[in-house]
This record gives structure tokens, C-alpha cells and sequence, in this order.
């Protein structure tokens, strides 16, 4: 029993050695909100497509949001194309909406400004179309995306999105009139914090 206690009060004094415990102490620390997921898709010339131009979502690709695989979803894939060519998927529009307003945290070291194509799929056609001519249906009790909660389902014509929310419930809006407040409710509902 004596032999323990020498022991512990050895262990206490080395730990109370100021090089001891900086040597023992974590090198570096990441902010509590920080989630290192995904890093971006570089552009492929195989592939035949524009620099630019929406591209398939590839296998095992994730989110930079969520984390989740967008490839799962493609009905509701969305993604970024930066000036370089490098791509960022997401398996929503609304992770596309919440990652566009923290593109730097979610994307160190780049910024929105670097990002020259915004894409989301048409709901009605299942095509890539431009994310910021879409018009989304907002409040629909029935459009459930990936997370399993309420999303902003994407449509290229204004009608199409105006007979899905006759049909199913919510408002029709344009890119534009998504305001920060309603990401960040909508994102609250399903995305798990970072």
C-alpha cells in the first residue's frame, strides 16, 4: 500500500514538471464547430464536360455540410463548381443554401466569390439545372428530403414548382427570396451541427 501511494505522489510531481506537460499536451485543438468531411471533386477532362458544366455526382463523394453521400439521393443532389473546376456535392439544395452562406467554413480558404456554377436537380425532369434560376417549394409537409426533414425541392420552370405545391403543400420561391432565416430553420431541422 505504501509502495502505491510513493507512486502516485512520483506520478504527481513529474506531472507537475512544466516541460513535462508541454510535452504531453495536445499539439493543436480544432474549434468545436469545425467538421473536416469532404474535400472537393478536381475537375476531370476524361470526362468530356466543360470546365463548368454540371457533372454526375461521383461514387463515395460527400457532402461538405452533412456528410451524408449525395449519390444516395440524386433526385435531390445539388452541387458548386469553383473557377478552377473543382466541385462540391450536396445532397440538397438546402445544404447547397446553408454551405453558400459559410462557404469558408465549410471550405477553408475559399470563398463564394470563387464559385462560378450553382446546380441543383429538377425535381420534375431529374436534370441539373441552374441553382439560382430555380424556383423551390418551401413549407410542404410532404417533401421530405435525405435528413428526413423538411426541404426546399427545386424546379427550372415556375409552373412545374406551382402544380407540385397545388399538389403537395408549400410556397413557391425563387433563389432570391430564400432568406438566411429560413436556411438556418430549415438547416436546424436537419443537419447536424458542425
Amino acid at each position: 500500500m505504501l509502495g502505491m501511494g510513493l507512486l502516485a505522489v512520483a506520478a504527481l510531481a513529474l506531472w507537475q514538471a512544466p516541460a513535462l506537460r508541454a510535452a504531453l499536451a495536445p499539439q493543436a485543438e480544432l474549434a468545436p464547430d469545425v467538421c473536416v468531411v469532404a474535400p472537393p471533386t478536381p475537375y476531370d477532362p476524361a470526362l468530356g464536360l466543360p470546365v463548368h458544366a454540371a457533372r454526375a455526382v461521383p461514387a463515395g463523394v460527400r457532402c461538405p455540410v452533412c456528410g451524408m453521400y449525395p449519390e444516395r439521393a440524386p433526385q435531390w443532389a445539388a452541387q458548386v463548381i469553383f473557377a478552377n473546376g473543382d466541385a462540391h456535392f450536396f445532397d440538397s439544395p438546402l445544404s447547397l443554401l446553408m454551405y453558400l452562406g459559410e462557404v469558408g467554413r465549410y471550405s477553408p480558404g475559399r470563398q463564394a466569390g470563387d464559385i462560378v456554377a450553382h446546380y441543383v436537380t429538377d425535381t420534375a425532369s431529374q436534370r441539373w439545372t441552374d441553382a439560382r434560376q430555380a424556383f423551390y417549394v418551401h413549407g410542404s409537409s410532404s417533401a421530405r428530403g435525405p435528413m428526413r426533414a423538411g426541404n426546399l425541392p427545386a424546379f427550372a420552370a415556375r409552373d412545374a414548382a406551382e402544380r407540385f405545391a397545388a399538389q403537395r403543400g408549400g410556397a413557391v420561391l425563387a433563389f432570391g427570396a430564400i432568406d438566411a432565416a429560413t436556411v438556418q430553420r430549415l438547416g436546424g431541422q436537419a443537419h447536424a451541427s458542425h
